[in-house]
């Protein structure tokens, strides 16, 4: 079993940045990609960005690419997300999610390929 505990989210004017970050514990070798995704009120929750273990690729939705960036400290099983140039429409609770081995893969953007999933931290962006 894998658990994923977020931090680094609160409240920030437009144009500002935030760092999430996302710890791993338990059995992390099950984990093939890690994420986030973000759920704003009313809305669908959406991914935002992710990376497969061991692999160098990242992934970014169209609406957070070259503001938000993804790293990895890999001793301390950790994902982080850069969070520049905020704007209101980012505002939501983001997610931490991660890949089982053994579950069925449908893309990184879709919420159904991610077994794991953090209990979430509040980001929001004011005009």
């Amino acid at each position: 079993r894998v658990q994923l505990v977020e931090s680094g989210g609160g409240s920030v004017e437009a144009g500002g940045s935030l760092r999430l970050s996302c710890a791993a514990s338990g059995d992390t070798t099950d984990i093939l990609y890690m994420g986030w995704f973000r759920q704003a009120l009313g809305k669908e929750r959406e991914g935002v960005a992710a990376v497969p273990i061991g692999g160098s690729a990242m992934y970014y939705a169209d609406s957070v690419k070259d503001r938000f960036t993804l790293s990895r400290d890999d001793a301390k099983n950790t994902l982080y997300l850069q969070m520049n140039s905020l704007e209101p429409d980012d505002t939501a609770m983001y997610y931490c999610a991660g890949v089982s081995r053994t579950g069925a893969w449908l893309g990184w953007k879709d919420a159904r390929s991610f077994a794991y999933w953090g209990q979430g931290t509040q980001v929001t962006v004011s005009s």
